[in-house]
């Protein structure tokens, strides 16, 4: 399994609209083949600031999600909302208690 992780920072007037795109997709994204978990995280001292947490069955899943349709059309419409660069990168579990 794969976790990728995406931090993003949006201007004020960025979130509301970002909101709404996130919810309008989150099923289809949720649903695309390879996804088994998403989560969306807003920071704690910050509500400008968010991270999506989502799992993936491998690499391949979550490539074939970024080369879709459905990616190219939420990320191109969140990423003009964004104050800042996004960070995102993906982990693997290594030791789980």
């Amino acid at each position: 399994m794969l976790i990728r992780i995406v931090r993003m920072h949006f201007t004020e007037a960025g979130v509301e609209e970002f909101l709404q795109v996130f919810n309008a997709n989150k099923e289809a994204i949720r649903n695309f083949e390879g996804c088994s978990h998403l989560q969306l995280l807003r920071d704690l001292n910050d509500p400008t600031t968010f991270t999506t947490l989502s799992h993936w069955r491998n690499e391949e899943c979550l490539n074939n999600y970024r080369n879709s349709e459905l990616f190219g059309k939420v990320w191109g419409r969140v990423k003009t909302l964004f104050s800042e660069r996004s960070i995102a990168f993906s982990l693997e579990k290594f030791i789980e208690l």
